[in-house]
C-alpha cells in the first residue's frame, strides 16, 4: 500500500508561502493539537502515566509547590489568618481549598511542553521559550489557588462557578496568549 502524501505537501506549502492562509492553518494546528491533547490526557494517557514513579513524584512535587506557594502569598501578602493542614488552606468560620493532584497544573505543563514542541518554530527559541511559559503556568496555578481563597472568603456563594467556569478556562486562555506570543515573535521564518 502507498501512501499519497500530496494533501499534506499542499498544507505545508499553504503554510509556507500564502500569507492568508496561513493564520488560519496556525489557528487549526493549535486547535487540533490542544483538544487532541485534552482528549488524550483525560482517555488514557494520565493514567498510563502514574504507572512511572517519577510521573507521580512530579506531580506530587507540583501539589507541594501550588500549595506551598499560595498559602505563602495568602499568608504574607494578603495577610489573611489560615491555618495549613497537609495541602489544604483552611479560612477559619469560611472553609477550606485543598489543593489536589488535579490542580497541580501537570497538565497544563504536558500541554504547553506537546504543544510547543509540535508547533512549528525555531528550537533555539524553543529550548527557552517552553521553560519560559511552563514558569507563566506555574505562576498562573498559584494566583487561581489564591483567588479562590479570596472568593471563597468575600463570595463563597460563588464559589464553584468561578472555579469550575471562570479558573478552568483561565488556563487555556493563557496558554492561548502564550500561543500568540510565539507566532507573533518566534515562530515566523524571519526570527529564526
Amino acid at each position: 500500500m502507498q501512501v499519497n502524501f500530496q494533501p499534506l505537501r499542499a498544507l505545508v506549502r499553504l503554510y509556507t508561502e500564502n500569507k492568508i492562509w496561513r493564520p488560519i492553518i496556525q489557528i487549526l494546528l493549535f486547535a487540533t493539537i490542544t483538544l487532541l491533547f485534552h482528549y488524550l490526557w483525560w482517555g488514557g494517557i494520565r493514567n498510563f502515566l502514574t504507572q512511572f514513579s517519577g510521573f507521580e513524584a512530579f506531580r506530587h512535587q507540583m501539589v507541594k509547590w501550588v500549595f506551598t506557594s499560595s498559602a505563602w502569598i495568602n499568608e504574607n501578602i494578603l495577610g489573611l489568618d489560615i491555618i495549613r493542614q497537609g495541602t489544604t488552606i483552611i479560612l477559619p468560620g469560611h472553609g477550606f481549598v485543598e489543593v489536589v493532584e488535579d490542580c497541580s497544573g501537570t497538565k497544563q505543563f504536558y500541554q504547553i511542553l506537546v504543544l510547543f514542541v509540535l508547533f512549528p518554530g525555531p528550537w533555539k527559541h524553543k529550548l527557552w521559550y517552553i521553560p519560559a511559559s511552563l514558569l507563566v503556568m506555574h505562576i498562573t496555578n498559584v494566583l487561581r489557588i489564591v483567588f479562590l481563597t479570596l472568593t471563597l472568603l468575600w463570595f463563597p456563594e460563588e464559589w464553584d462557578f468561578i472555579h469550575l467556569f471562570v479558573m478552568r478556562p483561565m488556563f487555556y486562555v493563557v496558554i492561548f496568549a502564550l500561543w500568540i506570543i510565539w507566532i507573533e515573535k518566534f515562530e515566523n521564518p524571519r526570527y529564526s
